[in-house]
C-alpha cells in the first residue's frame, strides 16, 4: 500500500495516499478557532473552502516542537467523510510503498510502525486522528 511519508521535526510519519487529497504550503496565518485546544491552529481559506487545520505535532504529544517554525511548513490536506482536514507537518518527503506494518497498541492514532529503506516510519491512523481532532474542537 502507498503511503505519504512526512516529518514532523526529525521524526518520520506516514499515512495512506488514499487519504490525502493534496499537499499545500502552510499559510503564514490562521483564523482562530474559540474554544479550541493548542493543537487546534485555526481554519485556513483554500480556492474557497474553509478547511480546519491542526498541529500534528501538538496532537500526537510525541515530538518535541522547537520555538523557531520550519523554513517552509506543510499542510497535508486528508479527505474524511466529504470534509477535509488539515495537518501541519514539518516537511513533506513523498510517496513510498509500506508492505509490513508492525502493530502498535500505545495510542489509538497510531496504527504501527514500518520501514522504509534504513528508516523507521510511524504509521498513523486516519480514523484515530479524526476522531483526536473531533475531540480538540468539541472540547476547547
Amino acid at each position: 500500500m502507498r503511503h505519504v511519508i512526512f516529518r514532523l521535526e526529525r521524526d518520520r510519519y506516514a499515512l495512506p495516499l488514499d487519504a490525502v487529497r493534496e499537499v499545500v504550503n502552510a499559510p503564514l496565518s490562521y483564523t482562530r478557532v474559540p474554544h479550541a485546544r493548542a493543537a487546534v491552529k485555526g481554519v485556513m481559506t483554500l480556492r474557497g473552502r474553509v478547511v480546519p487545520v491542526v498541529d500534528l505535532a501538538l496532537l500526537l504529544a510525541a515530538v518535541t516542537v522547537s520555538e523557531r517554525p520550519p523554513p517552509s511548513p506543510k499542510v497535508v490536506l486528508l479527505e474524511l467523510a466529504r470534509r477535509e482536514l488539515g495537518l501541519l507537518v514539518t516537511e513533506v518527503e513523498g510517496i513510498e510503498s509500506i508492505e509490513k506494518v508492525g502493530p502498535q497498541n500505545r495510542s489509538r492514532l497510531v496504527r504501527g510502525l514500518a520501514r522504509v529503506g534504513p528508516v523507521s516510519v510511524t504509521v498513523l491512523d486516519v480514523e484515530g486522528l479524526d476522531a483526536a481532532v473531533a475531540a480538540s474542537f468539541a472540547n476547547g
